[in-house]
C-alpha cells in the first residue's frame, strides 16, 4: 500500500502566495471557474454609483407659440392681431363705438354679461405696441406648453371674468349708494390685461424658485406703480386681483403638469 498524507501533514495544505493567503491555481482550457475573484478599489464605487440625469438642453425656441405645440396662443394671437390691425387703420369713430359696445361696464354686464366678457377680450389696449401683448405671447406660450390650451384658456378666462366683476360690482354699488356718479355705469373698459395677469401669477408656480420670486416680484412691482400713480386705479386693482387669482390656482396647474408629463 502506498503511504497516505495523515491531518497534521504539509501536503493537506494549499501553498500560500506572497501576501500569505492560499494559492489557487485555475485549470487551463476549463471556462468559467470559480476563482478569488474580488471588486475593490474605484472600480467598486464607480459600479455602485447611479449614472447622473441627463440636463436638458436651453431651446430658446420654444419660448414662442407654434401651432402645432401651442394652438390656443397661436389662434388667439392671431385674433388680437387682426383686431388690433384694425383698430390702427379704421376708422375712429367705427372704433370707438366697437370698444364701447365691448366694454364690461355696469350698464353692460347687467344687459348681456356673457357677450361683453368675452368680447372685451378681444381687443389689446395700446395695440400691438403694447407691453400686455408681447406678456400675452410669452406667458401665455409657457402656461399652454406645460399644462395644455383648454387649461390655459381656462386660466385666462377665470382671471378676466373674476378681476372684471370685482372691479365693476363695487362701481356699481357706489353708485346705488350716491358715492359715485351715474356715469361712471358706462366707464369704458375692454382688454386682455386681467387675463394675462392671472396667466403670469398661475405660471409662476410651475417655475423654478429663482424664476418664480423674480417674476412675481417684477408684476408686483408694476402693478403697484400704476396704484400709485392713481391714473387709473380700478383697473390697476384688477391686475392686482387678477394676479392673486392666479397664485391661488398653483395647486391646480401644479396636478395638471403632473398628469400631462406622466
Amino acid at each position: 500500500m502506498e503511504p497516505t498524507a495523515s491531518a497534521a501533514s504539509p501536503a493537506s495544505f494549499p501553498p500560500l502566495s506572497e501576501d500569505g493567503r492560499p494559492s489557487v491555481e485555475l485549470l487551463d482550457g476549463v471556462p468559467r471557474q470559480r476563482g478569488p475573484a474580488t471588486v475593490s478599489g474605484p472600480a467598486a464605487v464607480a459600479v455602485a454609483r447611479p449614472a447622473p440625469a441627463p440636463v436638458p438642453a436651453f431651446r430658446p425656441w420654444r419660448l414662442l407659440p407654434t401651432p402645432t405645440g401651442t394652438p390656443f396662443t397661436v389662434g388667439y394671437a392671431a385674433v388680437l392681431a387682426l383686431t388690433s390691425l384694425f383698430t390702427e387703420y379704421a376708422d375712429p369713430s367705427l372704433v370707438h363705438a366697437l370698444h364701447q359696445a365691448s366694454s364690461t361696464d355696469v350698464a353692460h354686464l347687467l344687459r348681456s354679461p356673457v357677450l361683453v366678457l368675452l368680447a372685451s377680450a378681444l381687443w389689446i389696449a395700446g395695440g400691438l405696441l403694447s407691453p400686455y401683448a408681447l406678456a400675452f405671447v410669452l406667458v401665455l406660450t409657457a402656461l399652454e406648453r406645460r399644462i395644455g390650451g383648454p387649461r390655459a384658456a381656462g386660466i385666462f378666462l377665470l382671471g378676466h371674468v373674476l378681476a372684471t366683476l370685482a372691479t365693476e360690482v363695487p362701481v356699481g354699488l357706489a353708485v346705488l349708494a350716491g358715492h359715485l356718479p351715474h356715469s361712471s355705469l358706462h366707464r369704458l373698459d375692454y382688454g386682455i390685461s386681467f387675463g394675462v395677469a392671472a396667466g403670469v401669477g398661475s405660471l409662476a408656480g410651475l417655475l423654478t424658485p429663482w424664476l418664480r420670486w423674480p417674476l412675481l416680484a417684477l408684476a408686483g412691482w408694476i402693478i403697484v406703480q400704476d396704484l400709485i400713480a392713481f391714473t387709473d386705479p380700478m383697473t390697476n386693482w384688477g391686475h392686482l386681483i387678477s394676479l392673486a387669482i392666479g397664485v391661488t390656482t398653483w395647486p391646480l396647474v401644479r396636478h395638471w403638469q403632473r398628469t400631462r408629463t406622466a
